[in-house]
């Protein structure tokens, strides 16, 4: 009796013990928090091509890009710095996952318009997801004409870039972007394809608190019939200063919109085809 008493006892107390454990672990979950990754990407841009970061909601930011000539150019063009193109842009929050923007580049007269969307973010905790998801599609129009056209009408100045930023926060000072990109251009000469696709590919090391190292490659995976065109390169240093972000890069390419650095790039990077050139913006 003595010893059944003792098992039953014994039992009791470890179904008590058992029990608090599984009440303690549904008190912990319901306490358990999401983490979000903060501050992935500190620019909407990375070099030329854009980043997963998105305005918050009723935020408008202005952003100034300038590529001068090329640096290989000689003195004659002051290595580049008298020739100079410019791009405005105003991107504004409609919410904390859209963006809307649009700019206008002096290079081949071009106006774009774009949508960032969020689809979803890096986290931890009781939602983990291992990557910020953005969503990214523009229109662009060259008004200026193009002599290799005989009929050079709206419809041929149109093109349209869909792509997916997928961004990861690896540590507090490395971010990695991955960019499968889609350009449709309405019309090109013989030797060209209307459909690109490429893979851009980025990442951003901070080396202290305001300041970063930026790179970007995007890497054309349709084959064309002319080497006229090259891979676009891009890297440069990115500073914040309060409510500005400064960036100073290094690019092959001339062009600020998707269609342009990503399809039509005809400098070499590694023959030294660089323009130096910098992005500046202001929050509002």
């Amino acid at each position: 009796m003595k010893r059944f008493t003792y098992i039953v006892a014994v039992l009791a107390l470890t179904f008590n013990l058992s029990a608090q454990d599984d009440l303690m672990d549904i008190l912990n979950e319901g306490s358990e928090e999401t983490i979000y990754a903060e501050a992935t990407f500190k620019g909407a841009r990375l070099i030329n091509g854009h980043t997963s970061k998105l305005r918050k909601a009723k935020e408008l930011e202005f952003v100034i890009s300038h590529r001068f000539g090329r640096i290989n150019s000689g003195i004659d063009d002051f290595f580049g710095l008298d020739v100079a193109n410019i791009r405005f842009s105003l991107e504004y929050g409609i919410s904390d996952k859209l963006t809307a923007g649009i700019g206008r580049n002096s290079f081949e007269k071009v106006y774009d318009g774009f949508l960032k969307y969020q689809i979803f973010r890096q986290s931890e905790g009781v939602k983990n997801m291992p990557f910020t998801v953005t969503g990214f599609s523009s229109m662009a129009i060259r008004t200026l004409d193009n002599a290799n056209f005989t009929e050079d009408d709206f419809s041929s100045k149109v093109s349209y870039t869909h792509q997916l930023l997928i961004a990861r926060k690896m540590s507090p000072t490395v971010s990695l972007l991955l960019s499968p990109t889609y350009v449709h251009r309405n019309k090109v000469i013989a030797d060209q394809e209307n459909d690109i696709f490429a893979l851009g590919f980025g990442g951003r090391v901070k080396l202290n608190n305001r300041i970063s190292l930026n790179a970007e490659y995007y890497y054309r995976l349709t084959s064309e019939l002319t080497d006229q065109f090259k891979d676009a390169i891009g890297i440069g240093v990115e500073i914040e200063t309060g409510g500005h972000v400064f960036h100073l890069n290094f690019t092959n390419a001339r062009s600020m919109v998707e269609r342009g650095f990503i399809t039509e790039t005809n400098g070499d990077f590694f023959n030294g085809d660089l323009h130096f050139g910098f992005n500046i913006s202001r929050v509002f």
